[in-house]
Formats: C-alpha cells, sequence, structure tokens
C-alpha cells in the first residue's frame, strides 16, 4: 500500500478539524477527498504532504511511518509532489524551465530527457520556449501538472487543480489529467467540491463533511450505495421519500411497495426514508400512478422534471427530450429501484 492514513486527527490549538481519517491508496492508484468549503479535505491533503502535524493517528508512505503525534518528516523528504490551487508557475520562465525546476539534481542529457517526455505526454510538444501568459488556463494547468510530476514522486497531491477554470474546462481536463497519470504510472491524490471531477478523475474517492471522513468508495458506490444521509444528499441528486418496512426486504412508500436490502435494525414497522433518485423514475404513460409536472429543466438529451405526487411530496424524474410536457400536465410514472437506499427517519 503507498499511503495509509490510520486513525487521523488534525488541530489547531483547538477542536479537530480532521477527526479519525482512513485512507488506503494502493500504487498506481488515484484517489480523491471530495467535499464542501471547510470540511477539513485541503487540511488533511497538506497533513500528508508534511504541512500539517497530527495530534493523533499515523501516516505511512510506501510502508513507512512519516507522521504521527509530536514528529513528522519533512515535506522535501516524504517525495510527494503537490499541485497547488494557484498553480505557482514561474512567470519569467519558460515552459521547458519551469518543468525543470524540480530537476536542478539531474544531469543536462537526463533533464531534457524527462523536459521533453513531460511536454509530450501533456501535450505541449511545441511549447518549450513559451512564457506561462502565453497558453491558455488548461495549458497552464498541465504545465503545473508536469513540473510536479519531473522529479517522479511516490504520490502526487493536486488540491483543487481545476477550481479556476471554466466549468466545462473541469470534467475535460480532470479526464485527461488522469490518462496522463496512468501513463506515467503515478499515484495521486486529488481534492475536489466538485463530485464530476471527482468522478471523471479518481478510481478511488473519499467523502468528507464537518471534519470526518465518511466513507472511502468507488464512484458507483458513493451514488448508488452511500453509507450515511449526508452522503446520500451530496452525490447526484435525489430526494428522500418516507416509507415504512413491511418485511425482510420490503418498503412502503407513496410509491407503492420498493424491494431491496433493508439495513440492520429496521424492523417491520419502523418508519423510514428512502433515497429516490431521478433515473429510479422512469415516464411510463400506461401508468395509473401519475404525478403533477412542477417544473422542467432541458438538458438536451433529456429533460430533469420536478413532479410534485398526490401528498404534496416532490420528486426528479429524467425523460427523454422528446417527452416534452408542459409544466402542470400529469405525468405517468413508475418506480424502479435497483439499489434501495434507506436511512431511519428523522
Amino acid at each position: 500500500m503507498l499511503l495509509e492514513v490510520r486513525n487521523v486527527s488534525i488541530a489547531y490549538n483547538g477542536p479537530p478539524v480532521v477527526q479519525q481519517a482512513n485512507i488506503r491508496l494502493p500504487a498506481g492508484a488515484i484517489g480523491c477527498l471530495l467535499g464542501p468549503s471547510g470540511c477539513g479535505k485541503t487540511t488533511l491533503l497538506r497533513c500528508i504532504a508534511g504541512f500539517e502535524p497530527v495530534i493523533e493517528g499515523e501516516i505511512l508512505l510506501q510502508g513507512k511511518q512519516v507522521s504521527r503525534p509530536g514528529h513528522a518528516v519533512p515535506p522535501e523528504r516524504r517525495r510527494v509532489g503537490m499541485v497547488f490551487q494557484d498553480l505557482a508557475l514561474f512567470p519569467h520562465l519558460s515552459i521547458a524551465n519551469n518543468i525543470a525546476f524540480g530537476l536542478r539534481n539531474h544531469d543536462r542529457a537526463k533533464r531534457q530527457l524527462r523536459i521533453k517526455e513531460l511536454l509530450s505526454l501533456v501535450g505541449l510538444e511545441h511549447s518549450a520556449e513559451v512564457y506561462p501568459h502565453q497558453l491558455s488556463g488548461g495549458q497552464q494547468q498541465r504545465v503545473a501538472l508536469a513540473r510536479a510530476m519531473a522529479p517522479r514522486p511516490d504520490l502526487l497531491l493536486l488540491d483543487e487543480p481545476f477550481s479556476s477554470l471554466d466549468i466545462e474546462l473541469r470534467e475535460k481536463l480532470a479526464r485527461e489529467v488522469r490518462q496522463i497519470l496512468k501513463e506515467d504510472g503515478l499515484t495521486a491524490l486529488l481534492v475536489t467540491h466538485d463530485q464530476f471531477e471527482a468522478f471523471a478523475m479518481a478510481d478511488e474517492i473519499g467523502v468528507m463533511h464537518a471534519g470526518r471522513l465518511l466513507q472511502w468508495d468507488s464512484a458507483y458506490n458513493l451514488y448508488h450505495r452511500p453509507t450515511h444521509r449526508f452522503i446520500a444528499d451530496f452525490i447526484g441528486q435525489g430526494v428522500m421519500l418516507p416509507g415504512t418496512v413491511v418485511g425482510d426486504r420490503a418498503v412502503e412508500t407513496e410509491l407503492g411497495t420498493l424491494h431491496g436490502r433493508i439495513p440492520n435494525g429496521s424492523l417491520p414497522g419502523s418508519h423510514v426514508e428512502v433515497l429516490i433518485r431521478p433515473d429510479d423514475v422512469l415516464h411510463d404513460d400506461h401508468r395509473p400512478t401519475t404525478a403533477e409536472v412542477v417544473s422542467k429543466v432541458f438538458r438536451g438529451a433529456d429533460f430533469l422534471y420536478t413532479l410534485r405526487l398526490p401528498s404534496g411530496a416532490k420528486i426528479l424524474c429524467l425523460a427523454p427530450s422528446h417527452h416534452n410536457h408542459p409544466v402542470g400536465h400529469r405525468l405517468g410514472i413508475r418506480v424502479a429501484v435497483d439499489d434501495l437506499v434507506i436511512f431511519p427517519a428523522v
């Protein structure tokens, strides 16, 4: 295991800002810390880099302890690279010399070979002699990535690297960066508040909230099998619909009886809330169950409808865009929930 974070807590002369965090990231994998502003994700990243001390737990890199209470291996001895949010490119240096900055201990021939290799890898073969201000934001991002990758760190840390870019460019660049890292065989850990960046780039994602790492898992499991109510709300879109457990694998709701795994402790008769995603609600004019269109958002290939049930509860529905129904129309629907996600009623 290349990176292990074991029960790590971090504090600044007060209550912990990160509590009991655990991460396991194998060599060659790309991980992500995902969460809203102020949740502690950047603090944890800086702790892994060696910039912040731990008050509890330990951090291991390549099986060697680098942080514990009262002791921390300095950042420059951790073989960790970092791409900061502001990129911090040197404006007076050419692109080639920016990349060469981390290669000062290499001889000239090896340095030039690595620069050429990285320029090709990030798609900037013809930009070696230009300066950062002559490049687009996305190109500057690739330069910052290449500079951090140049000395072949054991672990590359990226702190909100795409936050200054247009939304449309972020996901595209995240996919490109993933391919670059995979081609170079690097292990990386990304921090972001954008779930689409996380999905596009990471193999495993940890969702953080209020200083706690709630679930470290695949994007698929975070979406379809969240273990915490906050994750169900934060990842994707959906609503919580009241229900009552009526059997070992059945919950009665306003949309009918839904079948699936029931959490331990949810006995028949228990009041629960069921997560209903837009893709769980299918438009079907031949069904007796209907809901009123309250609003709709055109997305090109589909509409995202907000529907009101007879009780007044609202749900979301994705329907192909050729099913164009006005506000106020009653839409025939059926529910197809493949992964039943249930939490105790609050």
